[in-house]
């Protein structure tokens, strides 16, 4: 049952000749991969969604969300003033 499985392509451990540094200078990645629960292994998609929820979630900074949220409203309030949107329905009848 081969045919069902991803393939993967072949890696070598190349190291050039005259290279002094650590680790091999023909990696690929992006230089936050080792910060990240999500880039590594292939997991099945479920396992994926699984771990970018618990990244995302694992973030300290909710100040941001609630800086987006009011720039949010303030776009709205505008485009509603701007298309002249009557806000009085919103108000108590007395």
């Amino acid at each position: 049952m081969g045919f069902l499985k991803k393939r993967t392509n072949k890696k070598f451990d190349y190291k050039p000749r005259y290279y002094k540094g650590e680790g091999n200078p023909y990696r690929i990645g992006h230089k936050f991969d080792e910060y990240r629960t999500t880039v590594g292994s292939n997991k099945g998609l479920k396992e994926k969604f699984k771990s970018a929820f618990e990244e995302f979630e694992g973030t300290k900074d909710r100040g941001f969300n609630k800086t987006i949220l009011i720039i949010i409203a303030i776009l709205i309030l505008l485009f509603l003033y701007i298309i002249d949107f009557d806000l009085s329905i919103f108000k108590n009848p007395l």
